[in-house]
């Protein structure tokens, strides 16, 4: 009976056995000479590919991580896909080069790419039907499989799959790419490319990045027993992950440093040495930075998610800052980051319930206008509880309660262009006034205005109005102007983003009935004379560069947060930018300057300054909406112009309260611009300015001061 199974056996195995031959036949004729034995047709099937890919892996263009720095070149964060870290032969120690070859490919150094014998081997063992198959495959054929599931056909899992397949089809091509890299490549070029690219557990990928996850070492401090142990995770990451898998991957290690011994590139001694160490993997690992801006640190999250989305705008895709290899200068000073964010921390802690409190910077220029600094109380992240948020609270339009009277800087700039009033214009401002809406028919009511207080003149200038800030002498003079022109001034002072939103600071959804949902803030506001009362959503950037636009003669350019960016190779990348405009001619700003310089000594925020024993000169304009949902500093100083706003940002918005610290609650008579976000500015500039002489403020032009109509 025993004898009948064997030849049972034995009948089954005999085509089996034949047919892997034959495969193995095909495979190498058809690298050698396709067409002459009778592989053409796979031969031509993947011929076309073939030369291209050969090329592509000589140039070796494998996804990269992106370093974020500020501008002094410090890191911040890093943007990757794959986190690989290239690294050449020579950085790499023998140790790993000879553990790779051992467990991979013994005859490495001899072969040409492909191993006829390899292949033939692993046909009789296929055909055995002994269980289990092999490869055959060289590690230049290896190289080229990672390459192409790695790199080429990444973001296509059908491609991917087609690459794992066991075809003939496949090997044939792989084989004819192996062949051309071993005629054309160096194997030492040949086997740092397969370590660069080949993939280990954790999104890891290279040896490089993988030495750095595992042991917090370089590649070329590799141990015995080190290197073992990565390269025995190539075969099957997932299996041999020391932390999921750990005694899998000791047994695979010390296999790996047994077939060291068996290739003699390590003696016995020297084995039983490293067989007898720990796996020795760092704690809690592997240890591989974050791949988003979320792991930047808490002064720098905001700044790099808005340099990665300008940089989306100039025509960068977010595969290219995930792959490229670029290195991100941008313009963050960390002295002045740094410092802005203790002075909004001390005012409002991170954790604090329902409140934030933004603070961005920005260097007024003619040329460009640098953002030094975006930071929050809040962190850039995913976990409410430590007080982390998602969206980028400092660029977008997400204060949504606005920056309440601050938005009088874009009344008075166009009412000075229009030549309505200069700015020692004496202005109506008898609180308690009604006025008609632009547009309004019969039945639309009127528009009344109470003066917070009783101790303004009527009339008051523009100048005082601007320090005092009385919301009837503004709404007056908002609908003298028009407004389409305080519309306007405000898009061109700086509001480009913000007036695009609706008025919950969302992008327009003209599906809705509802006005506010449906149109941006540049429409819905055009029959609304509360606008310059400031309760509408704003970017808190935005905001700082109306100042920086002011600070620079009148003109306006965007919030720029690049210095330069160069490529894997150091090369400069140009960085497209939208070109600065002369929005309004130098006087006039100048003028609306000298016109924001007294809200620091005799207006909304001279208590605070004087609290901080504050004497720098300046320009300032507070902002508070009508229950204190929202309270807004925005100003300039020296060569920074800056705002700072602290709003409700939960999902219960009461009206903040001033205190130690800042906070929600129905506290009567709530927070104001100038007692809750002016505060921050004085704490951290005064810091940032010691030991600095003053910056003078320009002069007022004559030809502002008047009404000219």
């Amino acid at each position: 009976m025993g004898t009948n199974l064997a030849r049972v056996q034995l009948s089954r195995n005999v085509p089996r056995f034949l047919g892997s031959c034959a495969v193995a036949g095909v495979l190498v004729a058809g690298v050698a000479a396709p067409v002459a034995m009778g592989a053409g047709v796979l031969s031509n099937e993947v011929s076309d590919s073939v030369d291209g890919i050969s090329s592509s892996l000589a140039t070796s263009r494998q996804p990269l991580v992106t370093t974020v720095t500020d501008r002094d070149g410090n890191p911040i964060a890093t943007l990757f896909d794959q986190y690989r870290l290239p690294v050449t032969y020579d950085q790499i120690a023998p140790t790993m080069t000879a553990a790779i070859v051992a467990v991979e490919d013994r005859r490495f150094w001899s072969e040409g790419g492909v191993d006829p014998k390899g292949m033939v081997r692993a046909a009789l063992h296929d055909s055995s039907g002994s269980g289990g198959t092999q490869g055959g495959s060289t590690i230049t054929q290896q190289y080229v499989k990672n390459y192409l599931i790695n790199v080429v056909d990444r973001g296509d899992k059908a491609a991917q799959y087609a690459d794992r397949a066991d075809t003939i089809a496949r090997k044939l091509r792989e084989a004819k790419i192996a062949v051309q890299l071993g005629q054309t490549e160096s194997k030492q070029d040949i086997l740092s490319g397969y370590l660069n690219v080949v993939e280990f557990s954790g999104n890891i990928y290279g040896v490089r990045a993988a030495a750095q996850a595992y042991f917090h070492t370089t590649p070329d401090k590799l141990t015995v027993a080190q290197a073992a142990l990565l390269a025995g995770m190539v075969n099957n990451p997932n299996l041999y992950n020391p932390y999921t898998h750990p005694q899998q991957a000791l047994d695979r290690r010390n296999t790996v440093i047994d077939d060291m011994v068996t290739n003699r590139v390590l003696a016995e001694k020297d084995a039983e040495t490293a067989k007898a160490s720990p796996l020795g993997v760092v704690d809690g690992g592997p240890d591989i930075p974050s791949s988003t801006c979320m792991g930047a640190p808490d002064d720098a999250g905001f700044f790099c998610a808005y340099a990665e989305s300008y940089l989306e705008q100039a025509g960068f895709t977010a595969d290219d800052l995930e792959t490229g290899g670029y290195t991100i200068r941008t313009t963050m000073d960390p002295v002045v980051s740094r410092t802005v964010k203790d002075a909004v921390d001390a005012n409002v802690p991170p954790t604090q319930n329902g409140v934030a409190n933004t603070f961005a910077v920005i260097r007024p220029g003619n040329t460009t206008h640098e953002v030094l600094a975006m930071v929050a109380n809040r962190d850039y992240g995913t976990d409410p509880a430590k007080g982390e948020t998602s969206t980028n609270i400092v660029a977008n339009a997400s204060n949504v309660f606005g920056a309440g009277s601050s938005f009088k800087i874009f009344t008075s700039a166009a009412a000075m262009e229009a030549g309505v009033a200069g700015l020692d214009t004496p202005l109506p401002n008898q609180s308690g006034q009604c006025f008609t809406q632009p547009g309004a028919n019969q039945y639309t009511p009127q528009y009344c205005v109470q003066n917070d207080g009783t101790s303004y003149p009527d009339p008051i200038s523009l100048r005082d109005g601007l320090a005092t800030s009385p919301n009837v002498a503004f709404v007056g003079l908002e609908q003298k102007v028009g407004m389409p022109a305080v519309l306007d001034m405000a898009r061109r002072l700086g509001l480009r983003n913000s007036l695009n939103t609706n008025d919950a600071g969302a992008k327009p959804d003209p599906t809705s009935k509802d006005t506010r949902y449906s149109e941006p803030q540049s429409q819905y506001f055009q029959d609304k004379l509360s606008f310059t009362l400031g309760n509408s959503p704003v970017s808190p950037l935005e905001m700082a560069n109306v100042s920086a636009t002011l600070m620079s003669g009148g003109v306006w350019c965007p919030p720029n947060p690049i210095l330069s960016v160069t490529d894997r190779d150091g090369k400069d990348v140009p960085v497209r930018q939208q070109a600065c405009e002369q929005v309004v001619p130098a006087g006039l700003a100048n003028t609306l300057e000298a016109g924001l310089s007294q809200d620091t000594i005799s207006g909304t925020s001279a208590a605070a300054a004087r609290a901080a024993d504050w004497h720098h000169p300046d320009i300032g304009k507070t902002g508070t909406t009508q229950f204190s949902e929202s309270v807004a500093f925005v100003g300039g100083v020296d060569d920074y112009a800056l705002s700072s706003m602290v709003f409700a940002d939960g999902p219960h918005p009461q009206e903040i309260c001033p205190g130690t610290p800042v906070h929600l609650g129905e506290c009567g008579h709530g927070a104001f611009g100038g007692t809750v976000a002016a505060p921050p500015y004085f704490h951290a500039f005064s810091q940032l300015l010691a030991g600095k002489p003053d910056v003078p403020l320009p002069a007022a032009d004559p030809a502002y001061l008047t009404a000219r109509r």
